[in-house]
This record gives structure tokens, C-alpha cells and sequence, in this order.
């Protein structure tokens, strides 16, 4: 595949991260995190679209760009995770590997929380390992991408 390029985007109130509670979501800013996930995916031969919003629908217009122009891709929805049929509609209309990613582990957080209504259209999940998840996302979405 010629194209090597992973989205990953990242939904509402990530931009806080580094202040919002650090306890649950660590210490990295968002800029933290895309820093290391742009050298990782350098090591793998990927380039890297990374986006932020705190808007469901720019996320999900960000979805069918990454299904049309992307290789795969890696998300973080933050609270849609939760409750965005339409995300889960955008997730399952791309024809691209797809992992789910959460810096926490929402099995272990409060029961509203538990339930990922997006995990259906995605090949995978990585969870509860902070930032470092985002590394793993990489590794995973690059096998993915080179079984394409």
C-alpha cells in the first residue's frame, strides 16, 4: 500500500490534557503525546495526521477524511465514546484498519463510562495504559495497515 499515512484523532477535552485530572489521565499535554506518537510512527514508516476536537461533528467529518485519504486509524473519542451513534455510524462506513484508544481503563471508571458505543466498527482497543497507549496503537495499526 502506497499510502502510509495514520490519522489519529482525538475527541472533546483532550486538549486539557496535562491539567485535567492528571490522577485518571496522566501528566502529558496532548502535545506531549504527539510529539512521541510522531517519532513512533516515523520508526514505522508512517506519516502522521493528528487532530484534536471538542466538536462531534468536526470528528466525524475527520472520520471520512481518514476513510478516504488514510491508511488507518487510531481514535481517541474521549465522552462520545459513550453516547455518538453518528461517530459509530462515520467509524463503520471507513474501509480502513481502525483501533480505539483510551487513556484510562473504562471497566474500571464510573459505569456510564463502561459502555463504548463505537468499539463495534474498530479492529481493535487499547485502554487504561495512559500515554504510552498511544505508542501501542501505532505498533498495532501498522500491522494492520501492512496485512492490508
Amino acid at each position: 500500500m502506497a499510502n502510509k499515512t495514520a490519522f489519529i484523532l482525538n475527541g472533546p477535552n483532550l486538549n486539557l490534557l496535562g491539567t485535567r485530572e492528571p490522577e485518571i489521565y496522566g501528566r502529558d499535554s496532548l502535545a506531549d503525546i504527539e510529539k512521541a506518537c510522531r517519532e513512533k510512527a516515523a520508526d514505522l514508516g508512517l506519516a502522521v495526521e493528528f487532530r484534536q476536537t471538542n466538536t462531534e461533528g468536526t470528528l466525524v467529518d475527520w472520520v471520512q477524511e481518514a476513510g478516504s485519504k488514510g491508511a488507518g486509524l487510531i481514535i481517541n473519542p474521549g465522552a462520545y465514546t459513550h453516547t455518538s451513534v453518528a461517530l459509530l455510524d462515520a467509524l463503520s462506513a471507513i474501509d480502513i484498519p481502525k483501533i480505539e484508544l483510551h487513556l484510562s481503563n473504562i471497566h474500571a471508571r464510573e459505569e456510564f463510562r463502561q459502555r463504548s458505543v463505537t468499539a463495534p466498527a474498530a479492529n481493535g482497543l487499547i485502554m487504561g495504559l495512559g500515554a504510552a497507549g498511544y505508542g501501542l496503537a501505532l505498533d498495532a495499526l501498522a500491522a494492520l495497515i501492512d496485512r492490508v
